[in-house]
């Protein structure tokens, strides 16, 4: 009868815990937004070197009729053909400029949105605290909380302190009803003993995430939907397990914001299939 118990108890938890597809999904989907990212740079820069080239044409060209302005003294010496090189020059460079201006507008409001996500959480969960960083990477907010806070040594029950701090979490995503907030557990590389329930470190990581997901919906008021459970076990370590203040380093839950800014990269592709034509 025990068997079948604790058989049950393991069913329950990995029916519980994030659906690898999505999981994998939501790590492609930041991938292609950070090579489009990537592209639309290289693009920009590019863009920027033409542009340079161009406006040094059109500065040799008007030097050229200057030349031959002032050397000869009937003005309809100036070229006609060279009248015209400069006017389509000016012109490619007007739609050079356009095509720069609206990339570096999106990114510049990509930027922007990025920027208003880590205010807010700065502004409501305080830096002062050395156990609760808030930084980006690529362009992705993250918020990583050490386990002191949130947990009890091998445990996976939410501690008092940390509802206070996640509440402060859930006002900023409870804000910005369109963003994405993905909770990753991460643990140490000591092998987890636990009740049998719990098998090793993959089950303990992903159940302190399902642990956090479930003070937010259910005490905090963030849906459901925003959040996505996810496990890591001891495989990202910030520091090498070899002393007891790494390892307690190492012991984090890290909230990744993902804000939606579909329309921002789609203008950005938008502008590169145009150039591409």
């Amino acid at each position: 009868m025990r068997k079948i118990v604790i058989a049950l108890s393991v069913l329950a938890l990995l029916t519980s815990c994030v659906s690898k597809k999505k999981y994998t999904d939501l790590e492609a989907r930041n991938k292609e937004t950070q090579d489009l990212l990537n592209s639309c740079t290289v693009k920009l820069n590019s863009c920027l070197e033409e542009k340079a080239g161009l406006t040094a044409t059109v500065a040799g060209l008007k030097e050229q009729n200057t030349g031959l302005i002032s050397t000869s003294k009937d003005m309809t010496i100036l070229s006609t053909k060279g009248a015209e090189n400069i006017e389509k020059a000016l012109e490619s460079i007007k739609e050079k400029d356009l095509k720069i201006s609206r990339m570096q507008d999106a990114l510049t409001k990509k930027d922007s949105v990025t920027l208003a996500v880590v205010t807010s959480l700065k502004s409501a969960v305080g830096i002062s605290d050395p156990d609760i960083e808030i930084n980006v990477e690529k362009g992705v907010v993250f918020i990583s909380i050490a386990d002191k806070l949130l947990f009890k040594t091998g445990s996976y029950d939410v501690t008092d302190r940390a509802k206070a701090v996640l509440a402060k979490v859930a006002k900023v995503v409870n804000d910005k009803p369109d963003f994405e907030c993905m909770v990753e557990g991460h643990t140490d590389s000591v092998p987890y003993i636990g009740n049998g329930v719990l098998l090793d470190n993959w089950d303990l990581s992903v159940k302190r995430s399902t642990s956090i997901i479930r003070v937010l919906t259910n005490q905090l008021g963030v849906k459901p939907e925003q959040l996505i459970a996810a496990g890591r076990s001891s495989y990202v370590p910030l520091v090498a397990n070899d002393s007891a203040e790494n390892r307690a380093r190492n012991r984090r839950t890290r909230i990744v914001v993902l804000p939606k800014i579909d329309q921002f990269y789609e203008m950005i592709e938008k502008e590169m299939k145009k150039q591409q034509k």
